[in-house]
């Protein structure tokens, strides 16, 4: 398909990019090359990448196809018995001192177990290895490779960390689908180092968000109306902001960190943040659509599902709607959050759960959708996405890391 390049996006050159069949790609990401250096992608899918559903798996081939010709390797860990890409081949799974009882013995429970194994996975990876982080449903738009050289792969950066940063609440709340450093990093070493404290004795995350641990963080989403009804029995805000803190309880662990001052540790989160978190604004950067669409699921999947007007034909409204959203993601949105878990629950079908009901909906030529999926996979932003600049704010948390007030 011939489809229009935004002003602000350009064409990679092909010799930049890994256009062989999606087949042979696959037999690369399913057996990887070992690891040479901190330029790795880190996803998680605990039945492996074969068995990913297949708008996942385009994801997954977006970023081969763009980093891998950069030096970058894409690696999907799993859980699979005999697995190349088993975690047990990268991490000790069998150690407390790096995984909390519930994983060692494969007792994580909750409707969200596979959402929290790779939970505990993403700190170790990234503190070991080195690299970037990314949930499956994570799709990348900007010029990632370019970023990394100029803020963690830079020996004259200060920054250590790329994420992306939720302005609500305490202000310091990075979100945990994208997270990127070099290997050893202070700030995921603590995060983990308090996340396996909250699992001490628990088989799911039920109730993680109340530890004194925590020092009194608000839970997440104070500036959304999260009421929702299920059957007969609605849940009010209140409490659906607990379900969240609970789910996304890392998200929590990390803004408590970023918000700790610990003299005894010599750790102080505060001036960590405001000098080597390299943070875009998460909803803008990632989550663009949703914020443009009300978080309307099938609203964006009916969008993405229009096909373009053929030559001679007028753009009708729906048309023009579904083009705006396309070429603002492309210039504007460093990557793209395709919701699911909990928030489908909380909002209703999104654009993700949908495009995995409909098998291929999101791969039509010709349709927004795929216009979308072209422009990820073969074309880059101009320049570098803008950074949230940070004052040094007063500590949310005072003391060591593992004492309550």
């Amino acid at each position: 398909m011939d489809y229009k390049i935004p002003a602000g996006v350009h064409a990679i050159p092909h010799d930049l990019l890994d256009l062989r069949p999606d087949s042979a790609i696959d037999q690369v990401i399913l057996n990887p090359p070992p690891i040479t250096s901190e330029k790795n992608i880190w996803f998680f899918w605990h039945q492996g990448f074969a068995c990913m559903h297949p708008y996942t798996q385009r994801n997954v081939r977006a970023y081969y196809r763009r980093l891998s010709p950069q030096g970058w390797t894409i690696r999907v860990i799993d859980r699979v018995e005999g697995s190349p890409l088993n975690v047990a081949n990268f991490l000790d799974v069998n150690s407390t001192d790096d995984f909390p009882q519930a994983f060692v013995d494969g007792t994580i429970g909750g409707d969200y177990a596979p959402q929290h194994t790779s939970d505990l996975v993403r700190f170790p990876l990234l503190f070991k290895y080195g690299g970037v982080y990314a949930d499956v449903g994570m799709l990348q738009i900007g010029d990632l490779d370019r970023l990394w050289n100029e803020t963690i792969g830079d020996p004259k950066s200060p920054y250590e960390v790329i994420s992306y940063i939720m302005l609500e609440d305490d202000g310091r709340g990075l979100t945990n689908y994208f997270l990127a450093s070099d290997k050893n990093n202070p700030l995921f070493y603590r995060s983990h180092k308090l996340l396996l404290k909250l699992w001490e004795g628990k088989s799911d995350t039920e109730g993680m968000h109340t530890s004194p641990l925590l020092g009194g963080l608000k839970p997440m989403g104070e500036g959304f109306d999260w009421t929702f009804k299920e059957g007969d029995r609605v849940y009010p805000h209140e409490e659906v902001r607990k379900m969240l803190s609970d789910y996304i309880i890392q998200g929590q662990v990390i803004k408590l960190v970023l918000g700790l001052v610990d003299e005894e540790d010599g750790w102080n989160g505060t001036e960590y943040v405001a000098k080597n978190v390299y943070a875009m604004e998460y909803m803008e950067a990632s989550q663009l659509i949703n914020q443009m669409t009300m978080w309307n699921g099938l609203r964006q999947f009916e969008l993405m599902s229009l096909p373009l007007p053929k030559e001679g034909e007028v753009e009708s409204g729906d048309q023009k709607l579904a083009r705006e959203f396309v070429e603002a993601c492309l210039v504007k949105s460093f990557g793209f959050k395709l919701a699911h878990g909990i928030i489908i629950r909380v909002m209703g079908q999104t654009l993700g759960s949908l495009w995995r009901k409909h098998e291929g909906a999101d791969d039509v030529p010709g349709t927004y959708g795929h216009w979308l999926r072209y422009g990820i996979a073969n074309w880059c932003q101009d320049e570098l996405p803008k950074k949230v600049d940070f004052k040094v704010a007063p500590p949310l948390k005072t003391g060591p890391l593992l004492r309550e007030r």
